[in-house]
């Protein structure tokens, strides 16, 4: 029977051999690899692949990045929160340096201040410290911690970076005690810096100054500064003293009643600087009858 020798289709299909498909696979990568190497020709299909597979690419990882995230968080937040803690206690042990260091800043350069006027007005003298005010409530006066031991007498003046701040009038072994000029029993030879007038100031108290005996007409504005005149043979000549705040004109007094604000911190700061004695300048000696310009011995009476 010829239907007998008829053999039945294969249950499975098969392709190609697997070391076939293996070498075509093989051949069609390097192939691929050679043309993207020379011409980079397969760009535009890598951007599209990638454009497709990056929101999922990120998707996937967004799990991982949250709790990596909140990891860092917590651990940058512990790490503050302890920094702000160290924080807090250094400041809090530094704080009494940071303000005295301050202070001394401050203090350094009132004293630079003090030794350039030194310099500047060629004048000598001692930088005391201000330990106290006087105990009474109607003067102005204040106690500094050099005395006798230092050469400091009575008669010298003080001053800061700015002025005149007054005059020294007890000393004591270790201290000394200086009037200011705000006082009512202190007075200071003044001149006027603008009209070069010259006058006295008189402390009123209350940190105030009056300047006396100006006529009613006298050249002088508000805003005029007042320096010492040396007249006293205290006060060095030129040093700042006071500023006029307010002028008083009437008719019926001669005088001006003019105000002055002092130019030094007189109640303020804790250093100033006591100046030196001036030196008295020796008076020159008169001319006697036979140099009447002539420099030669006077002549006697038998000659000719």
């Amino acid at each position: 029977m010829a239907g007998t020798d008829h053999a039945p289709p294969p249950f499975f299909k098969r392709g190609p051999a697997p070391l076939a498909l293996l070498t075509f696979y093989l051949a069609l990568s390097l192939a691929l690899f050679v043309i993207d190497l020379r011409l980079q020709s397969l760009d535009l299909l890598r951007q599209s692949v990638a454009l497709v597979t990056d929101p999922i690419q990120r998707i996937a990882q967004t799990p991982g990045s949250l709790v990596d995230n909140a990891a860092a968080y917590l651990r940058g937040l512990h790490d503050l929160l302890d920094e702000n803690a160290r924080l807090k206690q250094a400041q809090l042990r530094l704080a009494p340096d940071l303000a005295r260091l301050e202070h001394l800043a401050s203090e350094n350069e009132r004293l630079r201040k003090l030794l350039s006027v030194k310099e500047r007005e060629k004048a000598s003298g001692e930088v005391a410290r201000i330990m106290y005010t006087a105990r009474d409530p109607f003067t102005h006066r204040i106690i500094i911690d050099k005395g006798q031991q230092s050469g400091i007498v009575a008669g010298q003046p003080a001053i800061d970076e700015a002025g005149v701040v007054g005059q020294v009038t007890r000393v004591f072994p270790f201290s000394a005690e200086i009037t200011l000029i705000t006082d009512k029993d202190q007075t200071v030879p003044v001149q006027v810096v603008r009209s070069g007038q010259r006058s006295v100031v008189f402390g009123l108290g209350g940190g105030q100054l009056e300047l006396r005996y100006l006529p009613a007409n006298a050249d002088i504005k508000e805003g005029d500064l007042l320096v010492t005149s040396g007249l006293d043979g205290i006060y060095l000549p030129g040093f700042p003293v006071a500023r006029v705040v307010s002028i008083e004109r009437e008719n019926s007094y001669a005088f001006a009643r003019i105000r002055c604000a002092p130019i030094a911190a007189v109640e303020n700061f804790g250093e100033v600087l006591v100046l030196s004695p001036r030196q008295p300048q020796a008076p020159r000696p008169p001319d006697s009858p036979g140099r009447s310009g002539n420099t030669g011995a006077p002549s006697k009476p038998g000659d000719k």
